[in-house]
């Protein structure tokens, strides 16, 4: 028999391809019974990521089940990840060691601290490592933050996950992660399609000192399919001005410290 994590991921890799899933086909695919394949989508549904229907379930409005590239994901919401990058980008100080991990948002973070002094930046992110390496051949790499990066088995976001990734990142202490996310919200938290990345983002949640999540508003109320961190785990949440009066109160409420950039 199937872990329930191991079948909820069938279950929404169904929902993805196919729009819907039925209860019949589930309980001969999984070899559980009728009784466990509706707890799964009772769990999923309560999640938000599925909709029960008569004799199964569809995809929920609004969830993201799918993994976007890195590129493109990097021309969503460009204006918006600047100004965020620019506030994230003045959390950090000199001397300091700083975790950014995979994404779009918290690539852009990561080119605003190439002139941060005596800098030392960890990554999972192939990105951000390769914005590091070609600063470095530019300028020299005393003129540029010191670079590790995890290692570990690339994702379709281009971030190293994996037990490799997850053994180096437990090994250190960072002073502040810049942390991405796909989706967030008020019931779900921080999540990702990915479920190894959830599980390294876990791990570098671990690993520091202080968390600061950078993300746009139109992450606001999507959920995908792994989580990975309450929003009362999370330090500093850096967003853009588009977020909504509703999503503002929740994470007011909810994180250490919001900052909206842009905002009067």
């Amino acid at each position: 028999m199937q872990l329930a994590q191991q079948r909820r991921a069938f279950i929404m890799e169904t929902v993805r391809r196919d729009g819907a899933v039925r209860v019949a086909e589930l309980v001969e695919r999984l070899a559980v019974s009728d009784m466990t394949v509706r707890r799964d989508l009772d769990a999923l549904a309560a999640r938000g990521l599925v909709e029960k229907v008569y004799g199964g379930a569809v995809a929920a409005p609004g969830t993201r089940v799918e993994e976007p590239g890195f590129d493109a994901k990097t021309a969503l919401a460009g204006p918006a990840k600047a100004a965020i990058a620019e506030t994230a980008a003045a959390l950090v100080e000199p001397g300091s060691v700083v975790a950014v991990s995979a994404g779009t948002t918290a690539c852009a973070v990561a080119a605003r601290l190439l002139d941060v002094p005596r800098l030392t930046v960890l990554t999972n992110s192939l990105p951000v490592a390769e914005l590091v390496r070609s600063a470095s051949r530019d300028r020299g790499e005393a003129a540029v933050p010191t670079l590790l990066l995890t290692g570990g088995a690339p994702t379709p976001s281009a971030a190293l996950v994996g037990p490799l990734a997850e053994l180096v990142i437990s090994s250190l202490h960072v002073d502040l992660l810049i942390l991405g996310a796909h989706g967030v919200s008020e019931e779900a938290g921080l999540t990702t399609p990915n479920l190894a990345e959830a599980q390294t983002n876990r791990t570098l949640i671990g690993a520091a000192r202080r968390v600061a999540v950078v993300a746009d508003h139109t992450k606001w109320g999507t959920v995908a399919l792994s989580g990975f961190a309450p929003l009362d785990r999370i330090d500093c949440f850096v967003t853009d001005a588009g977020m909504p009066a509703s999503g503002r109160e929740v994470l007011a409420d909810t994180v250490g410290e919001l900052l909206v950039a842009g905002a009067e």
